[in-house]
């Protein structure tokens, strides 16, 4: 049974920084894209990042430059370092999983998904 355990959120203050790890078991991703989403409370779940077998990446406009997406195939865990966070970026994070090789920003293209952690950035 695939399963991706995510840990790392929080409360943080504006300009701050946090770890997101996602960790699977069940399966190796490490042929596989995988990704990190998030919803805030009365939205939609939005894409966040992407990053391929090969550890290429995609970013949505709004994170791109303060937030980084990395993997570790030994581990079977990927990961999301947010730097100056903005109380806009508060929601819950979600990791996602593909079968795919390659990035995507698309929800429907992703197989497995972990459970949300809840990240908030206070003024």
């Amino acid at each position: 049974q695939v399963q991706l355990v995510v840990s790392g959120g929080g409360l943080v203050q504006a300009g701050g920084s946090l770890r997101l790890s996602c960790a699977a078991s069940g399966r190796t991703f490490s042929g596989s894209a995988m990704g990190w989403f998030r919803q805030a409370p009365g939205k939609e779940r939005e894409f966040v990042a992407s990053i391929n077998w090969s550890g290429g990446s995609i970013y949505n406009a709004d994170v791109r430059g303060r937030f980084t997406i990395s993997r570790d195939n030994a581990k079977n865990t990927v990961y999301l370092q947010m730097n100056s966070l903005k109380p806009e970026d508060t929601a819950v994070y979600y990791c996602a999983a593909r079968t795919g090789r390659n990035t995507s920003s698309r929800i429907a293209e992703y197989d497995y998904w972990g459970q949300g952690t809840q990240v908030t950035v206070s003024t």
